[in-house]
């Protein structure tokens, strides 16, 4: 027997989990939009004249992003950061690439290797290689989005991350993770730290994978080398296990942790910001965490020129 949609009656696209129907295509694209739309909303996100800026690795949560943000009439453009980590990293601006081209959307490109003279698993160093990676990351799109003035940073962050995440800084309490993260981080720092943004927060990795698929967007599935083995994979099977067996575990679990955020901002490490005498971005110390891992003598520039 044909399992129909809940509202037309033609045939199921996708059975949701939470909350539990079957909707067409058509209808579960409608379903997906306006939970962005609503999420964009309800966290005060962003702002209709606000210029986004996208970050796009290749993969479907970036993708995804990237695409929904620019069908509801946002200002964005696209960033990918090329990591340097041999193939992986050249199949990943290839797609980026063939991604924003469909989307017409400007994509620019930084590329780790060109810019710092190695790639990400190339440097000797005793920090994990996600751990450096990240920071790398984290810095180049916010000093991109800040050289070239931009309101927002938006990311692919998914409801299944921010689980994990959260999963994963109550088992080793990381407070200070605790106290500082959400759906949106605001601009700081006279605007230094760049407004950061996650349209997807409360939307499910099946749910956009299955968007993707819906509106025919193609997507990297090669997982980072480096990715193998990672905590947050396992915490995420841990999750996973437990909305199988009782689904809306995970956005409940979500939305527990944003009514009760403030528990952990009475012990937030409040050290007051200054400029890094390397880059003047900001910094906790005298050198920032970014220019003293890379031994930077001086700033990095991101202007894109103009024509």
């Amino acid at each position: 027997m044909t399992v129909k949609c809940r509202l037309c009656g033609r045939p199921a696209f996708i059975k949701l989990h939470y909350p539990r129907t079957y909707l067409c295509r058509e209808h579960f694209i409608e379903y997906f939009e306006r939970k962005v739309r609503r999420t964009i909303e309800r966290y005060k996100l962003l702002k209709p004249d606000e210029r986004v800026l996208a970050v796009v690795s290749g993969g479907k949560d970036s993708a995804v992003t990237a695409y929904v943000l620019k069908k509801l009439g946002y200002d964005i453009e696209c960033l990918h950061i090329n990591l340097g980590i041999g193939e992986y990293s050249e199949k990943s601006e290839e797609y980026a690439r063939k991604q924003c081209e469909a989307f017409e959307v400007p994509l620019h490109v930084v590329r780790v290797k060109e810019l710092l003279g190695k790639g990400i698993g190339e440097v000797r160093t005793r920090r994990p290689v996600c751990s450096y990676c990240g920071l790398t990351k984290r810095y180049i799109f916010n000093k991109f989005a800040y050289d070239n003035g931009f309101d927002a940073v938006a990311t692919g962050h998914n409801l299944d991350d921010e689980a994990s995440f959260i999963f994963a800084s109550l088992m080793n309490w990381n407070t200070d993770y605790l106290a500082k993260q959400g759906p949106v981080t605001p601009s700081q720092f006279n605007g230094k730290l760049v407004k950061k943004v996650k349209p997807l927060y409360e939307l499910t990795e099946r749910e956009i994978v299955a968007y993707a698929l819906a509106e025919g967007i193609k997507y990297l599935m090669d997982e980072c080398p480096h990715a193998v083995g990672a905590t947050t994979l396992k915490y995420k099977n841990i999750l996973n296990a437990m909305e199988e067996e009782r689904p809306g575990t995970k956005v409940n679990f979500v939305k527990g942790y944003l009514r009760n955020r403030d528990l952990f901002r009475a012990r937030l490490d409040e050290r007051e910001l200054r400029e890094c005498k390397v880059c003047g971005m900001p910094s906790n110390g005298e050198v920032c965490s970014f220019c003293r891992f890379w031994g930077l003598e001086k700033p990095l520039e991101f202007r894109v020129r103009e024509g």
